[in-house]
This record gives structure tokens, C-alpha cells and sequence, in this order.
């Protein structure tokens, strides 16, 4: 492996690491935003944006941690984040959680667009990117209907 190789490799760990990052972030936001919402509404957002998400941070983490292992380069454990409780209830913390969705799909988009995941990465990893960014396309639509039911 020419250093180049192992150079690219590493950089898109890192940028892996850092979208798998946000997703924590977000998740911890949406806990957060369940223990303030009545239980039909936390019971929504569990369904609708909580589990996917989760789902997307689980898949970003073995992406990460697969590809990782298949070139030899160390891979890492994702701690959970601390919830952090902005002041203005559920919907700052949704849209908190959001933001860090939509900064971890820029990162792994970027990332994509460079290529990089073609010419030195390999079909599992751009697969688990693609899946990654599949389960994050539909939560905006999906909290956007959540908020605009809140407190009915």
C-alpha cells in the first residue's frame, strides 16, 4: 500500500468518524427532546426519527469500523454523548438534532463526492455510506410533521 493509499484511507476515516460524531449528537438531542414530550408524542418520535437514526448511527459506526479493520488501520469505539437541554423545550431540541443530521449527511456527501470511497476504498463501504444517507434522507419530513402535531 503506497502512502498515498494509506494517506486517503485515513482521511476518510476521520471524516467517518466525524459524521458518526454528529449522528451521536443528535441522537442525545432527541432523548432528550422524548423525556419533555407527553407519551404519544415521545412514542412518535421514538418511531419516526429516534430508530432510524439509531439505525443510521449503528450503520456509520461499522462502516467506519469495518473498513477500518479490512485495511488495518485502528478503529474506534463511539462513546455515547451527553444530553445537552438548550432552553426552548422539544422543538429547539429537534431542531438541535437536525442540524447535526444535516451536518453529518454534508460530511459523508463531501465525502462521497471526492470519490475517495471509489478509487481506495471498497463496495462495503460505499454501501454502508449509501445506507447511511438513505435512513437520514426522510427525517426532516418526518420531524417537520412531528413538530407541527406537538401539543395538540
Amino acid at each position: 500500500m503506497t502512502y498515498a493509499t494509506a494517506d486517503a484511507q485515513r482521511q476518510m476515516l476521520v471524516s467517518i468518524a466525524d459524521a458518526t460524531e454528529q449522528l451521536g449528537a443528535a441522537l442525545a438531542s432527541l432523548g432528550e427532546a422524548y423525556e419533555q414530550l407527553d407519551e404519544r408524542s415521545a412514542d412518535r418520535l421514538e418511531a419516526e426519527l429516534f430508530r432510524p437514526l439509531q439505525i443510521a448511527y449503528g450503520r456509520a459506526q461499522r462502516a467506519h469500523n469495518g473498513f477500518a479493520e479490512r485495511t488495518g488501520l485502528p478503529s474506534r469505539a463511539f462513546q455515547p454523548h451527553p444530553a445537552s437541554a438548550p432552553a426552548g423545550g422539544p422543538k429547539v431540541l429537534l431542531a438541535a438534532a437536525l442540524e447535526a443530521v444535516d451536518q453529518a449527511d454534508r460530511g459523508l456527501a463531501e465525502l462521497q463526492d471526492t470519490l475517495l470511497p471509489v478509487e481506495v476504498g471498497d463496495a462495503e463501504l460505499r454501501a454502508g455510506l449509501s445506507g447511511v444517507r438513505e435512513l437520514l434522507g426522510g427525517l426532516h419530513a418526518r420531524a417537520r410533521e412531528l413538530v407541527r402535531t406537538l401539543g395538540r
